[in-house]
């Protein structure tokens, strides 16, 4: 209060203390460059230590590219094919940054040829490859020529990634011009809130640039950044402007009333910024270097959003004044004046308080019914399969599985490390290891034998697998040689050895967050629990606040696994299901579900404790102070819903599942939780809901009496 009294009373301080800010963040960015995670960052158990060695012995396997040559129609050429093939591998082997060039090979039922290429090491430059195949495939039209490896499908996932976030970033900025444009009716107040809310997403961005330094940045971290920016950004200055001018609409004049909304948003704002850095706070419990960077930016994001609205954010009102709410657009605004005195809530809220059992009892059928199917959910890493077969890469890929299946299998990496002095009889050992494994059936020699570094340290082998990477036998392989071939072979050696490869490093990071997601869970419930009970001095309202939290986290969680383990919408939504929920979608949606429902959540209930401290019984403080913030809960929940769906309408499945999960979750949470099941709780609860006692009447700090209609009319 203090902050937003000095800003109102010297606006123009404040507003250039602002843009120093800014500048000097955005500064930050252009001089200090930003520190990018590394492949060492996301190195878990024992897969990572194989990684490791690996890397530091120089054994790491070069890029490798493949060139598919299949018939354009339902015949091959044999001669056409070998021919183009030979073209290929010739023009391939004068490439640039190209290490080794295979011979062709057939595939078992000769549909098709493959040609494999080995990058220079350290080069991820394939552009003379990439020509090189286009002028063979000008030559051969009765063929399909196509390349896809290593670097060619990254690039084309990272691409594809940029484009649907850039999709969603230049989307949603207008969508909730829009929304805001409508919740206010005009044009400037409409801007504040987005302007805030972009000045704040990038300080942060500029922020970020040294902080990299402490915990390096993922690739996807800006685009968190604006999620939830914009979306937190947006909500405070709503909160803020809202009770602004519901202050001066009673008279008051614009400093008093940017006073009052102090008092009373201003205080509503901290708490609720508290509650998302809290919940965000909780993916530093996964130890991911994803996470860790998602959460820094997270955390500065909502900081920064939240000192915006308590300085600059006064500071333009008091200037600005009443032509905040010029220029009118007249249908919008008598729209808003109508559905700002909470017609809709009043008429939906009237059943729930004349029966709160009976409101209480469906509403927790449908949050029931939705969320069983969570009790089911299966988690995996992100798959071939998961990936728009709209990308020409992936489809290339799959067609190489197909053809050539033990080429495109799991595998693993045993790796073994000692003295050189004993380098043959730990290439015995590995040899050895080899028939074990093979004779297991779960394994098949890759044919590229034991591997060593130059000074004779360190050894490796490759173990293919005659499984695709989702296939179930994969883990209990990559166990079974853990557990008991590679102690067999290896355990009389002395020396250090592990087991990596990608099927071990899937495996090892489905091990680490086993059981980290009901940590998380409760990391982010017990802090958000001890945020309300310090803020609203209630146990029993902080552990009602909890348990709807938890219930918004299960719908969530069910919404997903029904849409996108079993495929329900598949079609509306353009996409095939895996079967599977991708691994990192559950901790991330509930991170964010439980930090962006706080906001509205505790706007809520700090109306209804203000009415509570007038001297108004429970019941009808919960009507009224849900009446008053029902118009501000369904703008802020609309911007929020309306970003998240555009993350649905995206191409990449991950995106779609956290578009759909919070989109979902957050419209039944500001519905269905927030307007039946928290106002029937209360109104059972009664003056319990206040226990250890009933909130007193704030000394000094004066706040506008309630509505007399609600007094007056008996209820």
């Amino acid at each position: 209060m203090r902050a937003a009294r000095w800003s109102a009373e010297h606006p123009w301080r404040a507003i250039l203390a602002w843009l120093a800010f800014l500048a000097v963040a955005v500064g930050c960015a252009v001089a200090i460059p930003t520190q990018e995670t590394t492949d060492a960052d996301y190195r878990v158990g024992e897969s990572g230590r194989a990684d490791a060695m690996v890397t530091e012995a120089g054994l790491t396997q070069p890029d490798t590219e493949n060139v598919l040559i299949t018939a354009r129609g339902d015949h091959l050429d044999p001669a056409a094919a070998e021919q183009a093939a030979d073209a290929v591998a010739s023009a391939a082997r004068d490439a640039e940054h190209v290490a080794g060039v295979s011979d062709p090979q057939w595939s078992p039922d000769h549909s098709a040829m493959l040609v494999s290429v080995e990058l220079a090491r350290d080069s991820e430059d394939v552009t003379d490859l990439q020509q090189t195949v286009r002028d063979v495939q000008a030559q051969y039209d009765g063929l399909r020529i196509r390349q896809a490896g290593d670097v060619t499908i990254d690039d084309a996932i990272n691409e594809r990634v940029g484009d649907d976030l850039g999709s969603a970033e230049t989307t949603s900025l207008p969508v909730t011009l829009a929304l805001m444009l409508l919740a206010f009716g005009a044009l400037i107040a409409a801007g504040i809130p987005v302007l805030l809310a972009v000045s704040s997403v990038a300080a942060t961005i500029g922020v970020m640039a040294p902080l990299s330094h402490l915990i390096p940045s993922d690739q996807t971290t800006s685009s968190m950044i604006v999620l939830i920016g914009m979306a937190v950004g947006v909500d405070y200055s709503l909160f803020y402007l809202k009770r602004e001018r519901e202050e001066r609409a009673k008279g008051r004049t614009t400093l008093d009333a940017v006073e009052v909304a102090a008092q009373t948003s201003g205080h509503s704002i901290l708490v609720s910024g508290g509650a998302v850095i809290a919940a965000m706070a909780g993916l530093f419990v996964v130890d991911d270097a994803t996470f860790s960077s998602l959460a820094i930016g997270s955390i500065v994001v909502v900081a920064v959003a939240v000192l915006g609205s308590i300085t600059v954010l006064p500071a333009l009102l008091v200037k600005l004044g009443r032509w905040s709410d010029r220029p009118r657009v007249p249908l919008l605004w008598r729209l808003n004046r109508r559905i700002g005195r909470g017609g809709l809530s009043r008429r939906l809220l009237g059943p729930v308080v004349r029966h709160p059992l009976v409101a209480l009892g469906l509403s927790c059928l449908v949050v029931v019914g939705l969320a069983v199917p969570a009790l089911g959910m299966k988690t995996h890493s992100a798959t071939l399969d998961t990936l728009p077969t709209s990308i020409p890469e992936v489809q290339t890929v799959k067609a190489i599985s197909v053809s050539f299946p033990a080429d495109e299998g799991a595998s693993a990496n045993v790796v073994v490390r000692g003295d050189a002095a004993s380098q043959p009889a730990v290439e015995a050992a590995l040899e050895d290891l080899t028939d074990r494994a093979v004779a297991t059936g779960h394994f098949v020699a890759s044919g590229r034998g034991v591997q060593t570094s130059a000074d004779g340290t360190t050894s490796l082998v490759v173990l293919g697998m005659p499984y695709i990477e989702t296939d179930e036998r994969v883990n209990g392989a990559v166990r079974e040689l853990r557990d008991d071939l590679v102690p067999a072979a290896l355990g009389d050696l002395g020396g250090e050895h592990a087991v990596g490869g990608w099927a071990a490093e899937d495996l090892d990071f489905a091990e680490h967050q086993q059981g980290r997601l009901g940590l998380v869970i409760g990391f982010v419930l017990l802090l958000t629990m001890l945020i309300m009970v310090t803020t609203f001095r209630s146990i029993v309202l902080a552990g009602v606040s909890t348990v709807l939290n938890l219930a918004s986290v299960c719908v969530a969680f069910g919404v997903v696994t029904l849409v996108f383990q079993h495929g329900w919408f598949h079609g509306a939504l353009d996409f095939t299901t895996p079967g599977f929920v991708i691994d990192w979608i559950p901790l991330f949606v509930l991170v964010v579900l439980v930090g962006l429902s706080m906001d509205y959540h505790v706007f809520v209930l700090s109306r209804v404790r203000e009415h509570v401290r007038r001297g108004l019984p429970t019941r009808l403080a919960v009507e009224q102070g849900i009446t008053d913030t029902a118009g501000v809960v369904t703008s802020a929940a609309a911007v929020m819903v309306s970003v998240f769906a555009i993350f649905a309408t995206l191409s990449m499945i991950e995106m779609k599942m956290m578009g759909v999960g919070l989109s979902a979750a957050i419209l039944l949470d500001a519905t269905l939780v927030r307007l039946v099941m928290l106002p029937a709780i209360l109104v059972l609860l009664g003056e319990r809901s206040w226990w250890p006692g009933r909130p007193e009447r704030p000394r000094g700090v004066e706040i506008s009496e309630p509505d007399p209609a609600y007094v007056l009319s008996g209820r």
